[in-house]
Order: structure tokens, then C-alpha cells, then sequence
């Protein structure tokens, strides 16, 4: 469940970045005939682009550190791991 509160958040920021970044009347920065019009900035689409990987990179070793707990443990329950664990 932690891991997926973890994926919710992130998704949550991104979409949230998304919406404030979003603007009418702007366009996209290819080459075009159309002058003295306002481009939008690559900059925050790429910042995205790396938070999904990030995100996603993150998400993935969680689940390999909760595959290797569920091996040794027989719950997933944190307070009776720690006790397992605790010297």
C-alpha cells in the first residue's frame, strides 16, 4: 500500500504540473510560417519527462526490496518485520 500511496503522489504532482503549465494561444516550437506568435517552453515538458522516469525507476526497485522481504518474511506487515529484523 506504501507503494502505491508513493505512485499516487507522484502522479498526482505530475498531472498537477501538468494543469499549471498548461496555457491557451501558445504553440508548439517547431519550424513554422507563423511569426510573431508565443512558443511554449520545452523546458517544463522535459522536467516531466524525467520525473515519469525518475518515478517509475523508483517504483520498481520498492518492488524488488518488497519481493526480497516477502522471500524472507511471511508478512508484509512493517512492525513484525522490524521485530524479525531487530538485533
Amino acid at each position: 500500500m506504501k507503494i502505491i500511496s508513493m505512485d499516487v503522489m507522484s502522479t498526482g504532482v505530475i498531472a498537477y504540473y501538468v494543469v499549471i503549465a498548461s496555457r491557451d494561444g501558445l504553440f508548439t516550437p517547431i519550424i513554422s510560417n507563423a511569426k510573431n506568435v508565443r512558443y511554449a517552453d520545452p523546458v517544463p515538458q522535459a522536467v516531466i519527462l524525467t520525473a515519469i522516469v525518475i518515478g517509475l525507476s523508483i517504483q520498481a526497485l520498492m518492488l524488488v526490496g518488497v519481493m526480497k522481504l516477502a522471500r524472507d518474511n511471511p508478512t508484509l506487515e512493517s512492525n513484525e518485520i522490524e521485530k524479525n529484523n531487530t538485533p
